[in-house]
């Protein structure tokens, strides 16, 4: 905590040299939305490089006034909390004063440009992200203030603890980690009890886009256990692009990378090459909208599909077919058939890639 409130004050002595000098105070961040700034590197994901663009939040600009004003709120209020050892999230910080702030958008992105200023993770500052991720199956740990979790047992899931680095005494016996793009899609397989008839694993959603900490969690659930992770996503660019997140990161986040992404995930399913070998009738795949090319278009440029041909080859499919499909989309075939043949098929004669 001494590191992040002495972070704190250098940005403010800055700001007090400014103004004894009669300049106007400038704030000065990394640019972490440009792919100039980020390298792809095979054991970690996307991360920034050291010698990255800056961008300038200046306190005489009409445009970017407002910025720095609420940054060094923002920064008042993390000084408060480290300093009595309390923590907020991000929604208490916008209800704070929300005339002030305007949007929680705002906030968020103020926070995580702050978190990048300082080179401080965020939990680091006091500031939690709200969780909606869900955890099930062969899993046990104790959360920070004592409170013993088992998900094993448990017959609904439990929601990712807030405050992931907290955790501790984790436990468990499971072969193999499951994360699941959707949370219907989580819920059948838990009404499957899938997790005990496969053989002993966990179950992770972030419930679509992944928050920080559903994140978080797999990576500490894979740095505690080491056992292989499988995803199970949509036949579309959108399920692609939160494997691709989980897996190599993202942009925006990419100052983070060494806590938050597992390289080692491999792809489960659905793959677009799945819908022709299990002869899905074409009625039941979705067409493309001029959305889904544009992503698939920019996924396929991306720096770590190059390194990953079977992948390529399964974009090249999906691009070809202009097709996308749910998982759902299994259900046509028998309405237990995810759980009980295509699971534990790929898990049995290793259909990832």
């Amino acid at each position: 905590s001494s590191e992040v409130l002495e972070a704190i004050e250098n940005v403010i002595q800055g700001v007090l040299q400014s103004l004894a000098q009669k300049k106007a105070p400038v704030l000065t961040l990394a640019n972490r939305t440009d792919w100039r700034n980020i390298e792809f590197k095979d054991s970690v994901g996307l991360q920034m490089i050291p010698q990255c663009t800056a961008k300038q939040i200046r306190s005489d600009c009409p445009q970017s006034a407002k910025r720095f004003a609420l940054t060094l709120k923002i920064l008042s209020m993390i000084y408060k909390m480290v300093q009595s050892n309390t923590y907020a999230t991000k929604r208490d910080i916008y209800y704070s004063d929300t005339l002030l702030f305007g949007s929680q958008s705002v906030v968020d992105r103020i926070i995580d440009d702050i978190s990048c200023m300082l080179k401080i993770p965020r939990r680091s500052l006091h500031v939690l992200s709200t969780t909606k991720g869900f955890v099930a199956g062969n899993l046990s740990y104790t959360e920070e203030d004592g409170t013993k979790v088992n998900c094993t047992c448990s017959a609904t899931a439990v929601t990712v603890p807030s405050n992931v680095q907290g955790i501790k005494n984790l436990t468990s016996h499971a072969k193999f980690m499951l994360i699941v793009e959707k949370d219907a899609t989580f819920q059948r397989l838990l009404d499957d009890d899938f997790f005990s008839k496969a053989s002993p694993c966990i179950m992770i959603t972030g419930r679509g886009i992944p928050d920080l900490n559903t994140r978080l969690l797999v990576r500490k659930l894979w740095d505690s256990f080491q056992i292989p992770v499988f995803t199970l996503m949509d036949a579309d660019p959108h399920g692609v692009e939160i494997m691709c997140i989980y897996k190599y990161g993202s942009v925006s986040m990419s100052f983070e990378a060494h806590h938050l992404t597992v390289p080692s995930i491999k792809w489960l399913g659905l793959l677009p090459s799945d819908l022709k070998r299990l002869n899905i009738c074409k009625d039941a795949l979705i067409p493309f909208t001029k959305q889904d090319q544009n992503k698939l278009a920019s996924i396929q440029k991306r720096p770590y599909i190059a390194c990953q041909p079977l992948w390529k080859k399964e974009l090249e499919i999906m691009a070809a077919s202009k097709l996308k499909a749910e998982i759902q989309v299994l259900t046509s075939l028998s309405s237990d058939y995810l759980s009980r043949v295509y699971l534990p098929n790929k898990l049995q004669f290793g259909g990832w890639l």
